[in-house]
């Protein structure tokens, strides 16, 4: 049996070649054929050997491999191979013509299989075929991948525009109202604090840090005598306020996809415990925990904000209503999480 040192020791260098075959004759043949068209190639006894010279070189992109062999055959090697290195192209060859045994080869993978004795020119033309195989395969990878990317940039880049844009609306809804100036900012401030006490992190945190922004972004589409009036609404007036969620989501339904959290939030923030919130009535957790973190944000901005038709309420006052109303009107939990999260009411309210 021929032992390791029998095999062309791992050297560095860039081999693109791998020989796995027990008979050092047929080693050496394979090598001065495939090194005379300009292949840097190694070598290996067993498969068990190769798979260690494949630990050390790293993928190789043509390994020649032979069937039988010592400690580990051809087809446990194939299949090692396989797994490990996917992109490397296996030629298997075999001194027995067997029609089972190279079906299976290539269906676990091999490129080709090859009977011996190998002349010249069969084994140029079918590494050949193998390696083109294999470029073209990585060719195709790269260019959806970067097709992909480029596809996943240019939809970031149009949803980054998008959000600038609702922002700038955001903004210019405010900037017409001075008793809600700062009111989106302050409630984004609120929840994100309240949420980080709830165990929210990461993308979550972002999204109620959005959605506690644009919360109220459907406003756009509210008559501002009906956001300005003084005085009790109107039945139609009130109709027209309670609108606004809906609004909003249609507004920013390009964010359904990578944002739905936020969605959640500027439809649902109306809404009560006890199903007597707007627009869809929903119940308790029915209503989406973003949506409950959101409400109770702006439950106490609007306390603590001088309004046209009622002045600012002290923030102490405002946290005891909070937790006045939870359980019917506001989740408990969220309650007290603002709460925590803002133990000194002579803080309040953030600035915007």
């Amino acid at each position: 049996m021929p032992h390791a040192e029998d095999a062309k020791p791992v050297v560095a260098g860039s081999a693109n070649c791998l020989i796995v075959d027990d008979e050092p004759s047929v080693r050496r043949s394979l090598a001065r054929m495939l090194q005379a068209q300009g292949f840097n190639c190694l070598e290996a006894c067993t498969g068990r050997e190769g798979l260690k010279v494949l630990d050390q070189t790293g993928e190789i992109p043509l390994i020649i491999s032979d069937m039988r062999m010592p400690e580990l055959d051809g087809m446990g090697f194939l299949e090692a191979v396989r797994q490990k290195f996917p992109d490397s192209s296996v030629i298997m060859l075999s001194g027995i013509s067997e029609t089972t045994t190279a079906v299976d080869c290539l269906h676990l993978g091999a490129a080709d299989f090859l009977l011996k004795p190998i002349s010249l020119s069969e084994l140029q033309a079918r590494v050949a075929r193998a390696l083109e195989k294999r470029a073209l395969v990585l060719q195709n990878r790269f260019y959806q991948q970067h097709l992909e990317r480029q596809v996943q940039e240019q939809a970031q880049r149009i949803q980054d525009l998008f959000l600038q844009g609702v922002q700038m609306l955001a903004r210019a809804l405010e900037a017409k109202d001075a008793y809600t100036r700062g009111h989106s900012i302050r409630v984004s401030r609120y929840a994100v604090a309240t949420a980080a006490r709830l165990g929210f992190a990461g993308p979550g945190l972002d999204g109620i840090r959005l959605g506690g922004e644009l919360h109220d972004i459907g406003k756009i589409g509210t008559r501002e005598a009906v956001l300005h009036k003084p005085s009790s609404l109107t039945a139609d007036e009130f109709r027209q306020i309670t609108e606004h969620p809906a609004l909003g989501e249609r507004m920013l339904s390009p964010l359904a996809h990578e944002s739905p959290d936020v969605l959640r939030i500027v439809r649902s923030h109306h809404e009560r415990l006890d199903g007597r919130g707007f627009p869809d009535g929903l119940r308790g957790e029915k209503i989406p925990i973003e949506a409950r973190i959101v409400a109770v944000a702006d439950s106490f901005d609007a306390m603590t904000t001088r309004r046209p038709y009622r002045d600012a309420r002290p923030p102490a006052d405002a946290l005891g209503e909070l937790r006045r109303v939870a359980g019917t009107q506001l989740d408990p939990n969220a309650v007290e999480a603002f709460v925590a999260a803002f133990p000194d009411p002579g803080e309040l309210p953030v600035s915007a």
